[in-house]
């Protein structure tokens, strides 16, 4: 098959909806924002695959959806169950196929059903491996969560990791007003890479270390990148929330004795 003949063809399964979500959010993104796009050879022709994307700010899943479907190649995301309820949101995420999760323990396991169901029917889904907005006070990814390694595992699709930076510089993720700062115009940079290679933890019973282990490696080629992007060395440890706040209210303690 040709390259413009699968293009064709993957630009045909895009579908209605996800036409029209780009249609109102293109040409913003677009007028607003430059661009510096990279490593597009790196998403897969074909075949389902996963992403594992640092997310930094409430604007960046524009920024990267933006960027991959301009390769013909479209995300699914999980996204929290909530907004499906709505009317036209809600018809938006229902009608492009992005996968609703739920809060309730029940009903947590039924999103990762979903992403393997869709990626067997050869899509891409879409992981924010750190779960959030990033915490880390230089902005560098956190510990990932295990569902993508999880998921990976279970599927043995490839996982393409992306680093973006630039929407945080546009919307910072935990400003005291959430404005967009516009002026000047702010660049969004998405950089994908090769593929990780988890082949060691195939065929391992996915126990909590296995999942870690492989969750480090996905999270260290988002880093790697990003340090790419933003032209700087990367912290060596990453950044953990809870350890972080721990130390926090150990430093207060003992400040008040």
């Amino acid at each position: 098959m040709s390259q413009e003949k699968g293009d064709r063809v993957s630009r045909r399964r895009i579908g209605f909806w996800y036409r029209l979500a780009a249609v109102l959010a293109k040409p913003p993104l677009v007028v607003l924002f430059k661009r510096d796009w990279r490593g597009m050879e790196h998403i897969p022709a074909d075949g389902g695959f996963i992403t594992a994307v640092n997310h930094n700010s409430y604007l960046d899943p524009l920024s990267y959806a933006h960027y991959q479907y301009n390769t013909g190649r479209v995300p699914r995301f999980l996204a929290k169950a909530a907004l499906f309820r709505g009317n036209f949101v809600g018809a938006i995420l229902r009608g492009t196929g992005q996968i609703p999760v739920y809060r309730e323990s029940a009903d947590a396991a039924t999103a990762f059903r979903n992403a393997v169901d869709a990626i067997n029917r050869g899509e891409c889904v879409a992981f924010y491996p750190e779960g959030t907005l990033t915490r880390d006070p230089d902005m560098w990814p956190m510990e990932g969560k295990t569902g993508a390694a999880r998921v990976a595992l279970l599927t043995r699709a490839p996982v393409i990791p992306v680093a973006q930076w630039g929407a945080n510089e546009a919307m910072p993720p935990y400003a005291k007003e959430k404005k967009l700062r516009l002026f000047p115009r702010k660049t969004l940079k998405v950089l994908a890479g090769p593929p990780v290679d988890l082949s060691d933890f195939y065929g391992q019973e996915p126990t909590a270390e296995v999942l870690r282990a492989a969750t480090e490696k996905i999270m260290a080629a988002i880093t790697e990148l990003l340090a790419e992007l933003r032209g700087e060395p990367a912290p060596a440890e990453p950044y953990n929330h809870k350890k972080a706040r721990a130390a926090a209210r150990r430093k207060d303690q003992e400040d008040s004795k």
